[in-house]
């Protein structure tokens, strides 16, 4: 087991820097019970070596990472062996915290796929670099599961109802989209990543965030999500970010403000958000079909479509979970969120999550039989049932989150 988890999590050593690199290409990066072991000793080791300055996360092959490794966790189901489900999953959201809490900085490349658990590992550090590769998405609610690893965290702390949108729908963002909402905080083109990186380790002992932050901006593309893309609209706070007063486009320089009026009738976010700030599931959909009636538009459609076609179960505790995560701290949200997934291990309201995983990854039939079958079929009480302890478990307990302290208040506000 050591040494798959060492195979699995290449250590390159630097001077002041320590480089990870996930390496299961083949299974698209996708975090074992064995590199999320050997992440977490890596990462809590790193923070009390003070010759560590940065530590640089990235993945081998074309995807940073894809998620948790769902077939050991529904095997495991299969055999009736849900806790040690659940206990994986109390481990990578411990990982999280401590990545969400870490005191040095992080620095994730993600050239290339970011879903579920993948995002848990680069979203929480400080610094997040985006390519023309990245593409991100929380796909949970497809697999009769939630948006996990503290998304009810960061989702939430997305503007207006994007985090709900991009929660609820699953929907893919490419790396401008990533930039422009905040959940990426460079664009680095994926042909400097090799001189990024040399740079990077040549950070000094004074100030390695100060000095990573002035690299990484020199390296950085002002990029913008393309027309057709939901998050358009959002493009200028990306700009201002940058402190730009033009912008090249078509060989034309204008104002930031001139960009956005350029945009103004092809974004999405005031549907959205319009749609997504709904109390319900059910008003949600409503809005959406009211939208498309008024509106036709392909985009409203699929949307509508992923709606449908997701886990009713799923869709109503993850809009509560995002809803609740807006006014609690990171170790809340995964505190919460290890009652959640408990519970969906454990099967005991419902068990779509194994049968989304053999629909959507297993068979690959893509027809999911859910149960509840129906949005009215999810009554508050069952969904009320998600956020409570495991109390019928022997030895079940709520998630213990290690002690940090003397952190900066730096440390734990990174989005």
């Amino acid at each position: 087991m050591a040494l798959e988890s060492h195979s699995q999590i290449l250590v390159e050593e630097k001077p002041s820097v320590r480089i990870l690199t996930l390496n299961r290409p083949k299974q698209l990066n996708a975090l074992s019970l064995n590199m999320v072991t050997r992440l977490l000793q890596l990462f809590l080791a790193f923070e009390v070596d003070s010759t560590v300055k940065l530590v640089i996360l990235k993945g081998q092959g074309r995807a940073f990472c894809a998620g948790g490794d769902v077939s050991a966790v529904v095997r495991d189901i299969g055999l009736g062996k849900w806790r040690r489900s659940a206990d994986f999953m109390s481990l990578e959201y411990t990982l999280n915290y401590v990545m969400a809490t870490y005191c040095k900085a992080q620095i994730s490349i993600l050239n290339g796929i970011v879903m579920g658990g993948g995002a848990g590992v680069c979203v929480h550090g400080r610094f997040r670099i985006a390519t023309e590769n990245t593409v991100f998405a929380m796909p949970e609610t497809a697999l009769g599961l939630f948006p996990d690893v503290g998304a009810s965290y960061f989702l939430s702390r997305l503007s207006g109802f994007f985090g709900e949108y991009v929660g609820l729908t699953g929907a893919r963002l490419n790396g401008a989209e990533m930039l422009a909402c905040g959940l990426a905080t460079h664009f680095v083109p994926s042909t400097r990543l090799t001189a990024l990186q040399a740079d990077l380790c040549n950070v000094g002992s004074s100030d390695p965030v100060t000095f990573a932050s002035t690299i990484l901006d020199a390296y950085t593309q002002h990029t913008h999500p393309e027309r057709q893309s939901a998050f358009c609209r959002q493009v200028l706070s990306s700009f201002f970010s940058f402190t730009l007063s033009t912008i090249d486009i078509q060989g034309k320089f204008v104002s930031p403000v001139s960009y956005l009026a350029i945009y103004f009738s092809l974004c999405r976010l005031d549907v959205i958000n319009r749609c997504f700030s709904r109390r319900t599931i059910e008003e949600i959909m409503s809005t959406l079909e009211i939208e498309a009636t008024h509106k036709p538009d392909d985009w409203i459609s699929a949307t509508i479509g992923a709606l449908k076609k997701a886990s009713p179960a799923s869709l109503k505790i993850t809009l509560r979970s995002i809803r609740e995560g807006r006014v609690q701290g990171v170790g809340q949200c995964l505190i919460r969120e290890n009652r959640m997934v408990s519970h969906v291990m454990k099967g005991d309201i419902s068990k779509d999550f194994v049968e989304g995983c053999r629909a959507i990854l297993i068979d690959k039939d893509r027809n999911p039989k859910w149960e509840p079958r129906r949005l009215e079929d999810m009554k508050d009480i069952m969904v009320e049932q998600y956020f409570k302890r495991v109390e019928e478990e022997d030895g079940w307990e709520d998630l213990k989150l290690p002690p940090r302290k003397h952190l900066p208040a730096s440390a734990i506000a990174k989005l």
